[in-house]
């Protein structure tokens, strides 16, 4: 009895365990918005002499961006910017990058993006990029 006992205890304890472990990452806004204020904020500003808010955009327009992977007219990929290769190019000069140097490079992304989808046009708290 005290085996079965143990064994459906066990069993238990796996199946928490395995439902723990396949749920999908909750992306942190907080992290994003540092991410997106330090490097793509300084980024437009150094290239183009423009900040760029995510208030420019509504949830929907920042939602395709982000699918369509396309930046700079189309020119190269949303992705290259999240990714650690990027990061460790540009860490000596922005301290986000360095911090988050070691950070999987799609939690980052759906971090920036939950800051874009929450402080877009009609999101729950429209932001600027200052």
């Amino acid at each position: 009895m005290t085996r079965k006992l143990s064994l459906t205890v066990l069993a238990a304890l796996l199946g928490a365990t395995a439902m723990g472990s396949a749920q999908a990452y909750d992306a942190d806004w907080k992290r994003g918005r540092v991410y997106y204020r330090q490097v793509c904020t300084s980024c437009h500003m150094a290239q183009v002499s423009k900040q760029f808010g995510p208030n420019e955009k509504t949830k929907a327009d920042w939602a395709a961006y982000l699918t369509a992977d396309k930046h700079n007219k189309g020119k190269d990929s949303v992705k290259q910017y999240y990714s650690k290769a990027y990061r460790a190019s540009i860490k000596a000069t922005n301290k986000a990058a360095e911090k988050f140097a070691e950070v999987a490079d799609q939690e980052l992304m759906d971090d920036v993006k939950a800051f874009m989808i929450r402080s877009a046009k009609d999101g729950d708290a429209p932001a600027s990029c200052s």
